[in-house]
């Protein structure tokens, strides 16, 4: 009797520890810059802004009463049921490869919200011309700024679907975008082809907002330079760091050099023109019957205080390698 009543005083503890860590996590339905239905996922240190009228999208991220890392175009926040694609701003999930018809399907109508006890899923109805439904589910720690992101893309036609889940995230203006390569080595011990370097016909590798180190590709979104710069990759420890006003918001997810990615095999793409930059990854391509998801995972994080004197690889290692969590699967 005395070891079940330990067992059963132990048992409700760790539910009380439990209750107590997700209590934390605050969700609630609030009205953002003219949407009615938004939902704030916080834990007292950042929050996350999802919207409810259009989507699936997250328009805001950053630390409470802070900057959002995030692009707003203001003339379009607020509305909905436009019958063309809008921009808005934020994060979102498409379909790659890119099309300029079934990627480009408009997300101006209501999604339903879950909430759970530390963020929300968002889902699409089904796309009319697509017949895909899509999704993403966050979910915030209970202290500092990691967040996981998860997103699906449903097939709901009557046969199989090849695609690639792709998780976009458009950056505010006037920063720099960097992500690094797989490891690298040395001639005439390191053979061996490590990772594709990927170019669109609009790519100008002359770009000053382009730069390239050993280690590294760093982008810098210009709002004064209009023409479209794009440039992609593959490195298996997915990463990339926006640095803006000493913040850095970082995303990381891992890609399988067994399986085949779009667009040349990128897991990793970014772009920018004079109105944002996006940074993005990729899942593999994958043949989706009816009724089932393909599904992508990014791990978020928030830093303050974070400088960079110089763009060479000694700089950015000590700046950002730091940030970068061993733990995103």
């Amino acid at each position: 009797m005395i070891h079940s009543a330990l067992k059963m005083k132990l048992a409700a503890a760790i539910m009380f520890a439990a209750a107590m860590l997700n209590a934390a996590v605050q969700v609630e339905k609030i009205a953002y810059r003219g949407w009615p239905n938004c939902y704030r996922v916080s834990n007292g240190e950042v929050e996350l802004v999802i919207t409810a009228d259009v989507g699936p999208r997250i328009i805001r991220f950053g630390f409470i009463g802070g900057q959002n890392v995030f692009k707003e175009f203001a003339e379009q926040l607020g509305k909905t049921g436009e019958p063309e694609f809008q921009l808005r701003g934020g994060h979102r999930v498409w379909k790659a490869p890119e099309d300029p018809v079934a990627t480009w399907a408009p997300d101006n109508v209501p999604v339903h919200i879950e909430v759970t006890a530390d963020g929300v899923t968002a889902r699409e109805p089904e796309e009319p011309l697509t017949k895909l439904q899509k999704e993403i589910e966050v979910h915030l720690a209970p202290s500092g700024s990691a967040v996981t992101v998860i997103h699906r893309i449903a097939n709901r036609s009557l046969f199989p679907l090849e695609y690639s889940v792709w998780a976009m995230s458009m950056m505010a203006q006037d920063g720099v975008a960097i992500s690094g390569f797989p490891p690298r080595g040395r001639h005439p011990v390191d053979l061996a082809a490590t990772n594709p370097l990927v170019m669109w016909a609009y790519t100008d590798l002359s770009d000053p907002r382009l730069r390239f180190t050993k280690k590294y590709l760093i982008l810098r979104q210009d709002p004064g330079r209009a023409e479209a710069e794009k440039v992609g990759l593959f490195n298996p420890n997915t990463w990339v760091a926006y640095l803006r006003n000493g913040e850095a918001f970082v995303k990381q997810t891992k890609a399988d050099p067994a399986l085949q990615y779009p667009d040349f095999g990128c897991a990793f793409e970014t772009f920018t023109n004079n109105d944002f930059l996006e940074i993005e990854t990729l899942g593999p391509v994958t043949k989706v019957l009816p009724g089932k998801s393909a599904e992508h995972v990014e791990h978020w994080s928030l830093h303050r205080g974070v400088h960079v004197s110089e763009f060479t690889d000694s700089e950015l290692d000590r700046a950002l390698l730091p940030l970068l969590s061993a733990s995103a699967k």
